[in-house]
């Protein structure tokens, strides 16, 4: 099969677009044809890109963790997918990517693809919104009614966020550099900052839960502006240990998992029109260097994608 391989460590000067095998459909598998891949520019300084699950080396190995493509066989052991089925999901990140013509994923970390949608757009939502759904309403527990400060709401994972957050019936507040406030407004935030003008915690103030996706300074600053029992849910880093108790919040890290159920609540939200996908660029798969190096240059809304089959059509597979 074509694949877009690292052999080393490093940058987008790095991937390779070449011949590589089949992967196998270990038990628990499902071998999908891939139609498209959503990336994430800093999966090239992920440990995981280049290690299995138990630390060895996996060199050369395949970025691109989203999938969105058609099941092209299953293992002896899974019954809930047949060849054919339109499918999208999260590979794990200890295992080669869909930046490839196929990829072995898990079946539980795969469900039907949103109906209403092409696999490009389906295949920017695994990653961001499982990490959106899980900040908010796993690690931060929120429910209608509550408030929460998205960091970054143009952002691939922050967009989403922002969406779900409306779907959910919470009090939004984000921030987003000058350019996206208007966006960000468009996806349901009811305030939005702009951090190069303004300082958040004048604004937002007392919230129950800050979603980092920034780090550094912001996530200090962050701590002062939950109220007394409230929480911040990274995804950048970990808090010092004491820190967020001197504040009395709470504070979370966490690195998001697939997970089918989650899924397809997602899809149902696509294909009711709560939740959409945007897009910040689509690159053919042999331009997986340009897309890493747009990626990390630009600050475009939305998640780069990169199309291995190109098509648009909703059909011809079942969904």
């Amino acid at each position: 099969m074509k694949a877009i391989r690292v052999h080393a460590r490093g940058g987008p000067e790095q991937l390779v677009f070449e011949n590589a095998p089949e992967p196998e459909a270990r038990a628990g598998d499902v071998l999908v044809r891939v139609f498209a891949t959503g990336i994430t520019p800093t999966e090239l300084r992920w440990d995981e890109t280049y290690e299995h699950a138990d630390g060895t080396p996996r060199i050369p190995s395949i970025p691109g963790h989203e999938v969105s493509g058609v099941v092209e066989r299953v293992a002896p052991d899974v019954d809930d997918f047949r060849p054919g089925d339109a499918v999208y999901g999260l590979a794990d990140f200890p295992r080669d990517g869909a930046a490839a013509e196929f990829v072995a994923v898990r079946a539980a970390n795969l469900a039907r693809k949103p109906q209403s949608i092409g696999h490009t757009e389906a295949a920017s939502l695994p990653l961001a919104a499982l990490t959106a759904w899980q900040a908010l309403f796993e690690h931060g527990g929120l429910v209608a009614g509550q408030s929460v400060l998205i960091h970054a709401g143009a952002g691939g994972v922050g967009s989403l966020a922002v969406q779900l957050a409306r779907w959910r019936g919470l009090r939004i507040f984000a921030t987003a550099s000058s350019r996206d406030l208007n966006f960000v407004r468009s996806l349901g935030a009811d305030t939005v900052i702009d951090y190069h003008a303004e300082r958040f915690e004048e604004t937002a103030r007392d919230v129950d839960m800050v979603f980092d996706t920034v780090g550094g300074e912001t996530q200090e600053r962050s701590l002062r502006m939950l109220r007394k029992g409230g929480v911040l849910v990274s995804v950048v880093s970990r808090i010092p240990p004491g820190v967020a108790e001197q504040h009395g919040v709470r504070a979370v890290y966490f690195i998001v998992e697939g997970n089918r159920a989650q899924l397809e609540q997602i899809a149902s939200l696509v294909d009711e029109g709560d939740v959409k996908p945007i897009l910040a660029q689509v690159f053919p798969l042999a331009s997986a260097r340009d897309a890493f190096e747009f990626g990390a240059s630009s600050h475009a809304p939305g998640k780069i994608v990169l199309e291995v089959v190109t098509t648009s059509r909703r059909g011809a597979t079942r969904s």
